[in-house]
């Protein structure tokens, strides 16, 4: 079944975005941007640690921003760009869709398992992406985003711990300052082309951090 507004000429709203990784450690479960600049800094730098099935090494960050390196037939710096404009030009900042970071894989780091269940039950944090955006659910701002409360993701069922939430749900500063080091020899890939204001988010992040 496909939706009947599909082929609107007016368009369908978009209410939020998602970027994802494969990330045992350092991401948590989910993560809100604070704004549309923030969130375009969040799709710029998705990375991916490698699997036995990909090509990099297992456990190598491979970098893939907005998960369209391989399919982008332009400078990606421009693509970078190309997402900051949409932002700049919206006469309603308000409406922009908001832009979320999700990671199924984090591990705990005693037992090498994943800590959440995935598959169907990602719908509980979708839930908490929907009540976000009509006003209903709370979040704590972090360095990196905005996390939910542990209270505001309903694992009812679930069988998990206040530790593992904990896990899944917080930010290590020193983790984190060491994600950061690593942003600027990627940006500098692209050369002149990489949007100043990415740089300048980034510059935000690690200030945050400190």
């Amino acid at each position: 079944m496909i939706a009947k507004e599909w082929q609107d000429p007016a368009g369908v709203p978009i209410s939020a975005i998602l970027f994802g990784g494969r990330r045992a450690s350092a991401v948590p479960l989910v993560n809100e941007a604070f704004d549309w600049e923030h969130g375009v800094f969040m799709g710029a730098t998705v990375a991916s640690e490698g699997t036995a099935a990909a090509e990099n090494k297992v456990g190598e960050l491979r970098r893939d921003p907005f998960a369209m390196l391989p399919f982008c037939g332009y400078n990606m710096g421009d693509y970078f760009q190309h997402w900051l404009n949409i932002g700049a030009k919206a006469p309603d900042t308000s409406k922009l869709p908001r832009i979320y970071f999700v990671n199924w894989f984090r591990k705990d780091p005693e037992t090498g398992k994943f800590v959440w269940p995935g598959f169907g039950e990602n719908t509980r944090v979708l839930k908490w992406i929907v009540e976000r955006l009509e006003g209903e659910a709370e979040a704590v701002e972090t360095e990196i985003g905005n996390l939910p409360a542990k209270s505001a993701i309903d694992v009812s069922g679930l069988g998990m711990t206040d530790a593992q939430m904990d896990l899944l749900l917080t930010v290590n500063r020193d983790v984190w300052r060491e994600e950061a080091s690593l942003i600027p020899a990627f940006f500098e890939k692209f050369g002149a082309r990489t949007p100043k204001a990415l740089w300048d988010q980034h510059a935000a992040l690690t200030r945050r951090l400190s």
